[in-house]
């Protein structure tokens, strides 16, 4: 042990006075077998060195701009792997919807088998992070280890530190804690032996495992690994831990301010709509929720950086990031094109001339290049990211590390229809709000992602990363919202419906005007039409919001009629689809039931008495 931790390393072990820390490393250290090992603390000498350590080891690159690097990841570790990501599970239990469980005790001699001596010749990293702001009861301290320097990096961006959190542990095994190594690595200092990749998650040790990857979805144990033991310990307590932004939104005399939090599928309009012009982020991703001290429901952001998507930034859609991502501070990108120290990527924007050669995530590359599979290897991977603070962010929230983390007043539920969901409506309920969390439907979109107009079903966008089953997660939700003394108005949004000819009945930026809809709800500014499905907006007020919006844009009636009536067969079509899908979970929440069983018949007796499909929201309002 003395020959490979120093004694000064030592000292800030022993200083934390946790034996479960000594454990968890001395059991890392005999297993991964290091050559060394390096324990870090939250002093900025230490996380400057991290940083430092990553360049020299050649796991990141300096770029031309002052604070920019670049990360690559193996060819074949560019996105989360579902097939050898799994949860440890005793033997008999099983995950909603097939999500894939391993039994624990195979699971384990399985990835111990790989793990055994993965870090010799390396330098066993030892982090501490906190998720959520420090001093805050709704956060929760990790231990990270791991041999990726760039991890370690990506982390202190990503994270708020917490060496001085674990200090004040009261329960000192009140912490999650991570193994990670990359394994050995080829020629360009990537993972090699991607077919021996695991990602398992072990909820009853509280702990993840991960070998022989680099890409941070894999490898960052912190983010959506974690999201998954915060899930299972959330609904085995009493509160929620959800896969949703937190912004704050005002209305247009900025007279006050309204926290939403928001969940949507992937390409469904989640980052678009935290990062709507006005409103100010707290987080984009993960949110820990609460009941606060009088009775409000209470939310932080587990982050403080962000690890984006960096496809498609451009000038002109997200001014705020772009100009983040192309001034100096410090931020990673990975698996973009470099040519001569500045960094390119996919949809950057028509007036950027984006050069025929570079190096990217596949080595040195040339348009036209082809992969071992005949695949064309494209400028840079669709899933190339960045990662920086939302400090960097102009409009960062002043009170995104509030230790009580801020009020939620408002939820959104949102995903991709083109024939059924109005643009916005309000729950009547915070169980019908449930309900609409619970039947989220996101149709795939062309190449990326699979045929066309499939509908798959993503209750409260978090299905990949519910290791509960979901009839205990529904019921955590209806009991959370019956312990508020205010729960939060809940609005089911749809930015992708479409007319018979395929047009999109909503424009990109419309969303602004529905989400100033829902704050002036919030407030009781609007009356609503109150229809089986939820309240409706009036024409009057979104006519007066979106001529305030858009310097005095025209909202006709033929547009509200057309995009807010009721389409009453689709909305029972995809009834039937719930029903069908929820009965093959077991013990599901009677709530449930009787909410399908509520709109189904209100709608039926809607087309009755007006003896159609499709009724307009005035037709309702006035019969």
């Amino acid at each position: 042990m003395e020959a490979k931790i120093t004694k000064a390393d030592q000292a800030k072990l022993n200083a934390l006075s946790n034996p479960k820390v000594w454990d968890v490393v001395n059991q890392a250290i005999e297993l991964m077998k290091p050559e060394d090992v390096m324990v870090f603390d939250d002093s900025p000498e230490d996380i400057d060195k991290v940083r430092q350590l990553a360049i020299e080891r050649g796991e990141e690159e300096q770029l031309a701009l002052p604070g920019h690097t670049i990360h690559y990841d193996s060819y074949y570790d560019q996105a989360r792997d579902k097939p050898h990501t799994a949860t440890l599970l005793p033997e008999g239990e099983t995950l909603s919807r097939g999500l894939n469980v391993v039994e624990r005790e195979a699971g384990l001699k399985e990835i111990y088998g790989f793990m055994d001596g993965a870090m010799r010749g390396k330098t066993m990293i030892v982090r501490f992070f906190c998720l959520g702001p420090t001093n805050s009861r709704l956060s929760i301290s990790a231990l990270q280890i791991t041999d990726s320097f760039y991890v370690a990096h990506s982390e202190d961006i990503l994270y708020r530190q917490g060496y001085e959190e674990f200090k004040r542990l009261k329960n000192k095994d009140n912490f999650f804690y991570f193994w990670h190594s990359a394994g050995e690595l080829d020629e360009n200092n990537t993972t090699k032996n991607i077919a021996n990749r695991r990602i398992y998650v072990d909820p009853l040790e509280n702990r993840v495992l991960s070998v022989n990857n680099q890409y941070a979805g894999n490898s960052l144990a912190c983010k959506k690994l974690a999201l998954r033991l915060a899930i299972y310990r959330a609904n085995h307590e009493d509160w929620l831990t959800e896969h949703m932004f937190i912004s704050a939104f005002y209305p247009l005399d900025k007279s006050r301010k309204t926290y939403f939090s928001g969940a949507y599928p992937s390409a469904c309009g989640k980052t678009s709509t935290a990062m709507l012009p006005g409103a100010t982020i707290v987080g984009d991703d993960i949110a820990y929720i609460r009941v606060g001290a009088e009775g409000e429901m209470r939310g932080v952001n587990i982050e403080r950086g962000v690890f984006g998507i960096i496809r498609d930034v451009n000038p002109a859609d997200d001014p705020l990031i772009f100009k983040a991502l192309t001034t100096p501070k410090e931020l990673i990108f990975s698996n973009v094109l470099v040519k001569d120290g500045k960094p390119y990527w996919l949809g950057m924007g028509d007036e950027i001339e984006v050069p025929d050669s570079g190096y990217n995530h596949a080595g040195e590359w040339t348009r036209g290049d082809v992969d071992a599979e005949g695949m064309a290897i494209r400028l840079t991977h669709p899933n190339a990211r960045y990662t920086l603070r939302i400090s960097e962010l102009e409009n960062a929230d002043e009170k995104r590390d509030a230790p009580e983390g801020v009020p939620i007043q408002g939820v959104f539920y949102g995903g991709r229809d083109s024939d059924t969901n109005v643009p916005i409506a309000e729950s009547l309920t915070w169980e019908q709000g449930v309900f609409m969390g619970a039947t989220i439907e996101s149709e795939t979109t062309s190449a990326t992602l699979g045929a066309v107009g499939q509908r798959k079903s993503s209750p409260m966008a978090n299905m990949d990363f519910v290791i509960v089953p979901l009839a205990l997660y529904l019921r955590n939700h209806l009991k959370f919202g019956r312990r508020l003394k205010n729960p939060p108005r809940v609005f089911a949004t749809n930015y992708f419906l479409k007319n018979e000819a395929g047009k999109y009945l909503n424009g990109i930026m419309d969303k602004t005007v529905w989400a100033l809809w829902a704050e002036s709800r919030v407030h009781g500014d609007f009356d609503a039409i109150q229809t089986p499905i939820g309240y409706l907006p009036l024409y009057e007020d979104l006519k007066h919001l979106f001529a305030q919006v858009f310097d005095g844009r025209d909202y006709t009636h033929a547009e509200y009629v057309e995009q807010f009536s009721l389409r009453i067969a689709k909305y029972l079509e995809k009834f039937d689809r719930m029903e069908v899908l929820y009965k093959q979970e077991p013990d599901m929440p009677e709530e449930f039931w009787t909410e399908l069983k509520r709109q189904r018949k209100g709608l039926l007796e809607l087309r009755e008495k007006f003896g159609k499909d499709v009724i307009s929201p005035e037709e309702m309002m006035g019969g």
